[in-house]
């Protein structure tokens, strides 16, 4: 791994929830049962929807011991309480005791992560799908930056159902005015995003003004219908997912992926190591691993996948800022599924990407 990343801090959640969009995730992997997948762990959100397909084994790594830690608790909540119940405890929605709940699951978890948990009452009272530094980065922006910015009314109107012309027209006459492009574009800059949302050590390899890219990306998705049933953008701007819920939690997949979370192990590892204990896989979600990476770790780390992954094994992985393509890198081994890639990525709710990227691998 890059060394600008061997002393990033592991002993807090980073991530509360993941940021890729679980449902295009699937769509590109074209999962069959009975798979082996190995999946970056981060929140444990989209690997847990990868249940949902019946696999055989699903290999989630992280580095992270508190990512760990988070995904643990999820598991362990799950397996304990019905839809309803791990929507009250999470933050989804209200109207449980959430402290009161986790110690009922408490026993459910291994000595290391009820010593993470215990110390952390306030979380969990709160909802551990705000725990993270990232979401209380955007907790901050919503709170404190978008009223100097919108009146609630405004914000509403934007998710409110429009036809495409009036989308485009109420965010060039009513969203876009000088106070968002100006305070959008430095709270989203390198140096406040390092600070307070992401590490800096994330963003060492961006080359590009951050600001000015996500308020484009933001520009884009923002006077599209599709932004008026992004549940990541209601996070975002009203603090909650009022208008959709990820994956792993909606009434048709919850009950599948409680039945299946025997077939998930742990690790914490690089996911290339973690990979090599388990044999070949036939799909793997590497979430945006090589954003972090200088182009000599990439290198490495795209030799090492093509080592533990089958002939027409499918790959998914997200490019943020900083463009990593394993089918340029080892083109004697994988091949980018451009339609398919394009498509999905037309469809992705995490707006903020540049690319989603389908690959297979055709030769050893």
């Amino acid at each position: 791994m890059s060394n600008h990343l061997q002393n990033v801090s592991s002993d807090y959640v980073r991530y509360a929830n993941c940021w890729e969009d679980a449902d295009i995730l699937l769509k590109g992997l074209c999962l069959e049962e009975g798979s082996k997948i190995l999946s970056i762990a981060s929140a444990g959100d989209n690997t847990l929807s990868l249940l949902s397909s019946h696999p055989e084994l699903i290999v989630a790594a992280d580095l992270n011991v508190a990512q760990l830690n988070l995904m643990r608790l999820k598991i362990a909540a799950i397996s304990v309480l019905n839809r309803e119940e791990y929507l009250s405890f999470s933050g989804f929605t209200e109207g449980i005791k959430r402290y009161h709940t986790y110690l009922g699951i408490r026993s459910k978890l291994d000595p290391e992560t009820k010593c993470f948990w215990d110390s952390k009452k306030e979380d969990i009272e709160y909802g551990i799908v705000f725990c993270g530094k990232f979401e209380r980065y955007f907790k901050f922006f919503q709170k404190k930056i978008l009223p100097y910015i919108h009146k609630e009314k405004i914000i509403n109107e934007l998710f409110e159902n429009k036809i495409a012309s009036e989308q485009l027209k109420f965010y060039s006459e009513q969203w876009n005015n000088f106070r968002w492009k100006l305070l959008f574009k430095l709270f989203f800059s390198k140096t406040i995003m390092g600070r307070f949302g992401r590490d800096p050590a994330f963003l060492k390899e961006v080359k590009i003004p951050v600001g000015k890219f996500i308020y484009e990306k933001a520009q884009h998705h923002l006077s599209s219908v599709s932004c008026q049933k992004n549940y990541f953008l209601s996070f975002i701007l009203r603090g909650s997912f009022e208008n959709g819920l990820p994956h792993y939690v909606r009434l048709e997949n919850y009950d599948t992926i409680k039945s299946n979370l025997s077939q998930l192990v742990l690790e914490k590892n690089y996911v290339q190591d973690a990979g090599r204990k388990y044999g070949f896989f036939d799909s793997l979600n590497l979430s945006n691993i090589f954003e972090y990476m200088d182009k000599d770790t990439f290198m490495l780390v795209a030799e090492e996948v093509s080592k533990i992954t089958k002939i027409e094994s499918r790959i998914a992985y997200w490019n943020l800022m900083v463009p990593r393509k394993l089918n340029e890198m080892l083109p004697k081994h994988f091949v980018l599924d451009t339609d398919q890639s394009l498509t999905l990525g037309k469809l992705d709710k995490g707006f903020f990407y540049r690319d989603f990227n389908i690959v297979k691998k055709f030769s050893e």
